[in-house]
């Protein structure tokens, strides 16, 4: 191997570990996040409240569509993750209210 592509081998390296670093946050912060919507699902099934709420949606919807562009992300991307995540979070709502 050339000392370029040694160089490129240990900087593809580096951003690799970053990268699984931060897949792991991403899969513990999922899990926090669906413990608390976990508890918010069986609340809403105790007080008889709908699985959805199309206004709080829609509010964090726009709300992480601003964080996106902030964060130099593809806000369509970001629109259809969250637009992923709500839709698993109604899932486990209804549920809950079986």
């Amino acid at each position: 191997m050339t000392d370029a592509a040694t160089r490129a081998a240990e900087i593809l390296k580096g951003h690799r570990e970053s990268i699984d670093r931060l897949d792991a946050i991403l899969i513990y912060t999922l899990g926090e996040r669906f413990k608390h919507t976990q508890a918010v699902g069986k609340l809403k099934a105790e007080h008889d409240l709908p699985p959805s709420d199309p206004t709080r949606e829609a509010a964090q919807v726009a709300r992480l569509e601003d964080l996106a562009k902030r964060a130099d992300l593809d806000p369509v991307f970001a629109k259809k993750f969250l637009r992923f995540v709500i839709d698993e979070v109604i899932r486990h709502h209804e549920q809950h209210q079986s």
